[in-house]
């Protein structure tokens, strides 16, 4: 498991040396050579979304998004996990919800494809679904855990020593 979660980082950091390439390629192309590649454009915003979504997903992995634990801190420790569970239990429907119309639109756009490249606007428009499936699967264990801190199963750790420590494996 360890290496599958590592693998989000190795995917986000080859696309974001791949974009920052092909940016100083077009930028050298068509101010030193005055030859523009005329496909940069297209392959940078395709690999834009993907950085993105590859970048959701290991920060999801290793417990790295935003948050402000204000009240499940303050609040009784189980208590505080329910109240982290409902939160993670929502963040997974909206994401499985977000999945499910980025597939849609995905399928829809499946044959049309972009200017230059040629690409079929289903790998561009994929990417969501895929950053959001895996997302919700993260999410997922990890509202495991504060289930596990309301039944009394998990170890006495505090939530945030946990989750950090879920990122580890």
């Amino acid at each position: 498991m360890r290496n599958l979660g590592k693998l989000w980082n190795w995917a986000a950091a080859i696309s974001l040396l791949a974009l920052v390439v092909i940016t100083i390629a077009a930028v050298v192309m068509r101010y030193v050579f005055n030859a523009p590649l005329q496909w940069t454009e297209e392959m940078s915003g395709l690999l834009m979304i993907w950085i993105v979504m590859f970048g959701a997903i290991a920060a999801e992995r290793e417990n790295q998004h935003l948050t402000i634990p204000l009240l499940p801190d303050a609040l009784p420790r189980r208590v505080g996990a329910a109240l982290n569970m409902i939160t993670g239990a929502a963040s997974i429907a909206v994401l499985v919800y977000m999945a499910y119309l980025a597939y849609g639109l995905s399928m829809r756009a499946q044959y049309k494809l972009t200017q230059i490249l040629q690409i079929s606007w289903f790998w561009i428009d994929i990417a969501v679904t895929v950053g959001c499936s895996v997302v919700a699967v993260y999410t997922l264990m990890r509202v495991y855990r504060h289930f596990r801190e309301c039944t009394g199963d998990a170890p006495e750790a505090p939530l945030a020593v946990q989750d950090a420590a879920a990122g580890d494996r």
